[in-house]
């Protein structure tokens, strides 16, 4: 097995589980652990990306452009990295994010849209940036239609294309599968993002480089939206156990996870009803905190929205479905009543 690139997005996907509370000590605190154990890429932003401090994504108590620069006046050694979902984020918003001293930026879509990232791609390519694919909900679409998508975001300018497990809903099979494919399809790298809403996190991710993916993620303590990430100290350690010499210190990580992250989450990072309810249905995990909010208004049970979410397969975007479905389900009660 080859020696991955794993980036941490501690200080990006676990904005979620903290409500986007991240202040400018914690990032400098934690970009200088992974620094220091030699973590190479640390993604900073908003957990939905540049610009997504807004009513519908959630406030941030600081701005990202804040935590990015502090990000970037910390890290000795690692990159600096940011997400960027076209329609949450605009040009402005990357060129800002790169004037700070971004080096990667990672242009997320569902993973039938690639078609909106081209002028993003290109003009990350202007600005000097690497620019990484992240085609989300990639359990919703088989093998040979990542192939397609990610073959555009290749001609845009693509360095890497991610298969993204953006509900935690793959099987390794089903990991094994979409990674192999886009590794024989494509000349650039893929990488693999996974979530722990079935617990595979860390399987899926192993076997993720087991089919030649380049690059994976992880979050320190597995901090990050549902049942959080693969946790950046434990892939460490497993890949340790596997004679892979990732060059990264596992003592700093693990102290970091502890000491650093853990007395951040306001929540346990579990896999709970709902979170695995949300795996099975196969549902954004960002939906999550709205499913619960209509749950309790309408007095209806959160896996039975989560059922019905999954069943009309919502994308990101459609955060609307939600209500409807609460309703729907609400009244259905009534009538049985």
């Amino acid at each position: 097995m080859k020696i991955p690139r794993l980036t941490d997005t501690t200080l990006r996907d676990g904005d979620h589980a903290i409500h986007h509370s991240f202040t400018p000590e914690m990032v400098r605190t934690i970009v200088r652990n992974l620094d220091e154990a030699g973590v190479r890429i640390i993604e900073v932003s908003h957990g939905s990306g540049l610009n997504g401090s807004t009513l519908q994504q959630g406030f941030s108590v600081h701005s990202e452009l804040e935590l990015i620069k502090v990000a970037v006046e910390t890290a000795k050694q690692a990159k600096i990295a940011s997400l960027f979902v076209p329609g949450i984020g605009t040009s402005k918003e990357l060129r800002e994010a790169a004037k700070l001293g971004i080096s990667v930026i990672r242009i997320a879509v569902h993973c039938t849209e690639a078609d909106v990232t081209e002028q993003y791609f290109r003009l990350a390519k202007e600005l000097g940036l690497e620019a990484v694919g992240f085609l989300m909900m990639s359990h919703s679409q088989p093998a040979k239609v990542l192939v397609e998508q990610a073959k555009l975001m290749e001609s845009y300018g693509a360095d890497c294309v991610y298969v993204v497990d953006s509900a935690g809903a793959l099987v390794q099979s089903g990991v094994r599968e979409r990674v192999y494919a886009l590794k024989e399809a494509l000349s650039i790298e893929v990488g693999f993002h996974a979530h722990n809403n079935l617990g595979l996190a860390i399987g899926n991710s192993i076997t993720a480089l087991e089919a030649g993916a380049d690059q994976i993620d992880g979050t320190l303590r597995g901090l990050g939206a549902g049942a959080g990430n693969a946790p950046t100290e434990v892939l460490v350690a497993v890949l340790n156990k596997m004679d892979v010499d990732t060059g990264i210190n596992l003592s700093i990580l693990m102290d970091a996870a502890e000491e650093v992250v853990a007395p951040l989450m306001q929540t346990p990072i579990m896999i709970d009803r709902d979170n695995l309810s949300s795996g099975y249905a196969g549902v954004y995990n960002s939906f999550l905190l709205h499913v619960r909010h209509a749950a309790e208004k309408f007095g209806v049970n959160t896996s039975e929205i989560m059922e019905e979410l999954g069943k009309r397969k919502a994308v990101a975007g459609q955060e609307d479905w939600i209500l409807d479905v609460a309703v729907e389900l609400a009244e259905q009660k009534k009538l049985k009543i």
